[in-house]
């Protein structure tokens, strides 16, 4: 047993407390290396009349680990506890300092002292039943053609880094039936605030609405119409940066170090310029646009929070999405989340971070962020076919360990968004590599985002290109992929099992593009098979289930010999789901 592989800490996504009466364990062991690991749990205080040993399972596994979790409910909400580690020959005890042969102290024990309500990390439960659809505002559609930009292009046209068809609120609330006719239940949007581009990351005015996209009672309009459909809206801001038309900006450009706002920026130098291409200042990506604001700066703290207040108790909103999240520091980001959980708790704050985000994302600060891994994980596999079946079910593996498991029902599960590639243009058009990709994003744990058009088959490459206007024109609308997404919308809606069930690969080999995952809760069971290749392959596993319901086309599958094996079709899958 290799004893240096395994890893366990207190705290953070190895040992916390899932909700008010629940605690999570978890333990890492090398790939194969362990056979069985128990948790030995009790109260401090009756060590010995409540101490128990407690089976942990292998709740996911990557190229290097196998991470093993099991659930304790302690009587008084507090625990000391171990780990007893197995295989064939050899049995060892980890404490908190070591590892030895015998049965640890009750004082040498890993502690959780007590679930104190407060410190329990609650994301909004209405986000574990979300699709999310998110919106560009200048693309999506024009409704009152009075409020366009001046030089508007007409609709449809290509898109450019400085040019506008006229999208604005009106527009979306004229589409609303179009959203709820797909099956969402909530939209994203971004910054729709004054600013000087087409995509307003460069603010302006952090308290009024860019008026090529209308006015507050239009929005009011909005947020009021979609909650009456069901439908929760959610805000981006960007409070890492502003637009160089930002009112304090404007008069640190004038008057430069007798500015009373020079402290709201990081001003290296004076006069503001921009030298050899790097502005004297600094901004978002050296862009001269976007001067970086100091969030350490109590005047800009206080501006930025009255920011965020104002939206939620004024207009409602039920969620924050943030963009450069993680450039900003995580002090603010404390008080922006206290700020706002105090006006609504259930209120979704949404980081824009593209990697591994555990500092953000331990109950103090954003209750999720932009998954960009699993998008790179579906694409890797599903749309662009660069990895097999083993290595995309690792990389889920390795994301499932990183957080704690109400962080992991709540990731925002996107497959493409205005900063990148459409997925359909990544996969070369082919529909049934996409259709794949969406079939795991609504099957798999978590919020699910449809990228605005996706649903029709629209295409773009990067950033101008994936911002094109959204089409409205029937003939140019994929009706059956319209219908695909409906019904795969539809069943995650319909059975809980597919949105908050457990998860667990059933089959993924190397070299093998054959794909089987369960999900599962106390009244359904579902088993997905998916064939992410373009021959055919044949999948089995062991079943203990003998009937079950295609739920694509509603027929019977019935197994014999405790063993369902499939032959699918290139790009084909099946949704399965045991009849009891």
């Amino acid at each position: 047993m290799l004893i240096e592989a395994v890893y366990h800490r207190p705290k953070l996504n190895w040992g916390y407390p899932y909700d008010r009466e629940t605690i999570h364990l978890r333990l890492r062991t090398k790939k194969q290396d362990v056979k069985e690991v128990w948790a030995l749990a009790g109260d401090k205080y009756m060590w010995e009349k409540s101490k128990e040993r407690v089976q942990m399972h292998v709740f996911a596994t990557d190229d290097l680990f196998d991470y093993w979790e099991c659930e304790v409910v302690p009587p008084f909400r507090r625990i000391k506890y171990g780990f007893l580690l197995k295989n064939d020959d050899e049995e060892i005890w980890m404490d908190e300092d070591k590892f030895g042969k015998e049965e640890p102290k009750m004082d040498r024990l890993f502690d959780i002292p007590f679930i104190n309500p407060v410190d329990v990390f609650t994301p909004p439960a209405w986000v574990k039943d979300a699709v999310f659809y998110q919106i560009f505002p200048e693309r999506f559609a024009n409704g009152d053609p009075s409020i366009n930009p001046k030089d508007t292009l007409p609709w449809g046209e290509k898109p450019e880094w400085f040019n506008f068809f006229g999208g604005d609120l009106q527009g979306i609330i004229d589409h609303l039936d179009h959203l709820t006719e797909l099956g969402i239940n909530a939209i994203y949007m971004t910054p729709i605030f004054k600013a000087t581009t087409n995509h307003k990351y460069d603010t302006e005015d952090y308290m009024e609405l860019d008026p090529h996209f209308g006015d507050k009672e239009t929005l009011k309009k909005l947020i009021n119409t979609c909650h009456d459909k069901g439908i929760r809206v959610m805000f981006d801001a960007v409070f890492n940066h502003s637009g160089k038309t930002f009112a304090p900006f404007v008069d640190v450009q004038e008057k430069g170090e007798q500015s009373k706002y020079k402290d709201w920026f990081h001003v290296r130098k004076f006069p503001l310029a921009v030298e050899d291409g790097i502005p004297t200042y600094d901004t978002f990506d050296f862009e001269p646009l976007m001067p970086k604001l100091n969030t350490e700066n109590p005047e800009v703290k206080e501006y930025l929070l009255n920011v965020a207040r104002y939206w939620v108790e004024e207009f409602g909103i039920d969620g924050w999405r943030l963009d450069v999240a993680d450039e900003v520091d995580h002090h603010f980001w404390r008080e922006f989340r206290q700020t706002v959980k105090n006006i609504n708790p259930d209120v979704y704050i949404l980081g824009e971070i593209w990697h591994e985000s555990s500092p953000w994302l331990q109950g103090d600060q954003f209750d999720a962020v932009m998954n960009y891994p699993f998008k790179n994980a579906v694409t890797d596999f599903f749309i662009e076919d660069t990895t097999d079946a083993l290595t995309f079910a690792h990389a889920i593996g390795t994301q499932m360990s990183r957080y704690p498991r109400q962080v992991t029902e709540v990731s925002f599960n996107l497959l493409d968004s205005h900063d990148t590639a459409r997925a359909l243009t990544l996969a070369k058009g082919n529909k049934d590599r996409l259709k794949l990709a969406v079939t795991f994003q609504m099957t798999y744990s978590g919020t699910p985002c449809i990228y605005y058009g996706d649903e029709f088959g629209m295409e773009g490459e990067n950033d101008p290109d994936c911002r094109r206007c959204m089409v409205w024109d029937e003939k140019d609308q994929d009706l059956e992929l319209f219908a695909f997404y409906q019904q795969l919308i539809s069943l995650r809606k319909q059975y809980p099992a597919l949105r908050q069930g457990t998860f667990k690969f059933l089959h993924a080999k190397e070299g093998n593009n054959g794909l089987i995952y369960e999900r599962s809760d106390d009244k359904d069971t579902f088993v997905i098979a998916m064939n992410s290749s373009s021959e055919p392959v044949t999948v089995s596993i062991d079943v203990e289930t003998s009937k079950w319901e295609n739920m694509l086309d509603q027929s019977t599958v019935q197994v014999d010999n405790g063993k369902l094996e499939e032959k699918l079709p290139a790009f084909a899958f099946l949704i399965l789901k045991a009849v009891k």
